[in-house]
């Protein structure tokens, strides 16, 4: 028999099956409102084409879901005159055109490799995560520049009934795009899109400012709208993190650790295989790509470790969420890897 040296055997998968590690229920609605987990394996996607495909259609809707929002506040603009509101009407226009470089990006993520791109054009969708998170600092800055500015010179707050109407109609709007980005974010393996549904719930926080704002002027306390701002501020902030944290980490080649623990027991229950010597992971826009060495009986032959390569391989993507691609290399036990 012809032992084997080092056999590495590997190619893309478009399947993730929904096994995966679960969410502690108790984390509180809190936490997961303000951040996200953004691993949830909760409906995996079959195919890396049809997720892009799913992400494309998010985007849609959602763009489309926000400027109906902010054509009817437009409406309520035309009916107020106020100025505040028109400017708050332009913001939001100018937000849901951020949905717009990251359905560039899922459309490139669906190109085919090439001589350059070996990976593909899947970190364009990283890219335009982070062009997202920017966005969310941006209304963070915003906001906390105008609360500070009406607190030092508070305006006279006019049309309270209509900055209140159209308050509403941007938390609603802003809010049903958000936890609708998130959940398919979430389902794709997309921190992008996980990171842009972040950004419209920030949105609706500065619509609920409006509401609340109103109702206190309203009520007689004229500094209630620039307090509500510094509130909401706050609250921007916390989403801001959780989005930055999910995003570098994408960029930076993170991965959850107890999904790589997972991945090594999976390697490891392979019969045939002695020992996993190492394992790298890496998401590259909403799939995962792994490259594991190894350990194997030194009297197997080259054929029979290529084919227990390939039944890890196949075991691995069939058992991690959203795993496009694996790389497996088989040593002899006594080897190296050198």
């Amino acid at each position: 028999m012809t032992p084997a040296r080092d056999v590495a055997h590997g190619h893309g998968h478009g399947h993730g099956h929904g096994h995966g590690h679960g969410h502690d229920n108790r984390r509180g609605f809190v936490r997961e409102f303000f951040a996200p987990h953004s691993h949830d394996p909760a409906d995996s996607v079959d195919d890396a084409l049809e997720s892009s495909t799913i992400g494309i259609r998010a985007v849609k809707i959602s763009l489309v879901a926000l400027t109906v929002t902010a054509v009817a506040q437009a409406l309520v603009v035309a009916v107020s005159g106020s100025v505040a509101l028109l400017a708050d009407t332009v913001h939001n226009f100018a937000d849901a055109l951020t949905a717009v470089p990251l359905w560039i990006a899922f459309a490139l993520g669906r190109r085919a490799a090439t001589r350059r791109y070996t990976y593909g054009l899947g970190r364009a969708e990283d890219l335009a995560g982070l062009f997202v998170v920017l966005m969310i600092a941006v209304s963070a800055a915003v906001a906390a520049v105008e609360s500070v500015r009406r607190l030092v010179h508070p305006p006279s707050v006019q049309y309270l009934g209509a900055v209140a109407a159209a308050g509403v109609i941007g938390f609603v709007g802003n809010e049903l795009v958000a936890h609708y980005r998130i959940r398919v974010g979430r389902q794709i393996g997309s921190a992008a899109l996980v990171a842009d549904g972040l950004h419209a719930r920030t949105d609706g926080f500065t619509s609920l400012a409006v509401v609340l704002g109103a109702g206190g002027v309203a009520a007689g306390f004229p500094l209630a709208d620039p307090v509500v701002g510094l509130l909401i501020t706050l609250a921007i902030l916390v989403v801001l993190r959780s989005a930055a944290r999910d995003v570098l980490r994408r960029l930076l080649d993170g991965v959850d650790p107890e999904l790589v623990d997972a991945a090594e027991a999976v390697l490891a229950g392979v019969p045939g295989v002695l020992g996993v010597r190492s394992l790298r992971m890496r998401w590259i826009g909403h799939r995962l790509h792994a490259d594991a060495e190894v350990d194997v009986p030194e009297t197997m032959t080259l054929a029979d470790a290529h084919r227990l390569a390939h039944r890890a391989e196949s075991t691995l993507v069939g058992a991690v969420p959203k795993l496009g691609s694996a790389l497996i290399h088989a040593y002899p036990a006594h080897a190296t890897g050198d």
